[in-house]
């Protein structure tokens, strides 16, 4: 089963998503995302899930970093994303938050495990401070 992410840049910041369960992984941060449904392509799922976990509508551009095996025969893999209207604000649907982070303080963040192995190819998608 693939898990797809969206590494969602604007005016240099990535968009981070703080999950408010399972108990265990409550407060940790994550890029925003779900499963690929059966019958669905990576893009497909990626754009249907930030419309429903953020509320907006997002142009899928090119992957991000390397798969990153999950338990269970998962994957995760992620590809960079940019809002359609500049000016959509996204919104925490199914989270306990929505942030923006700046490169600077990307490192700071309490990140699930499979997004942390990810963070050298965050890093590259944003400006150095």
């Amino acid at each position: 089963m693939v898990i797809v992410g969206a590494a969602i840049v604007r005016d240099g910041q990535l968009l981070a998503q703080q999950r408010a369960w399972p108990a265990d992984h409550a407060g940790q941060w994550e890029l925003p995302g779900g499963r690929v449904e059966d019958g669905e392509g990576d893009e497909a799922a990626l754009a249907r899930e930030c419309l429903e976990e953020l509320d907006v509508v997002v142009t899928i551009g090119g992957r991000v970093g390397d798969d990153v095996p999950l338990p269970g025969g998962k994957v995760l893999r992620i590809y960079a994303a940019s809002l359609v209207a500049a000016g959509d604000e996204p919104r925490a649907v199914e989270h306990e938050d929505v942030r923006w982070v700046s490169a600077r303080d990307l490192d700071d963040l309490d990140w699930l495990p499979a997004d942390r192995v990810l963070l050298p190819a965050l890093h590259a998608l944003l400006p150095i401070p």
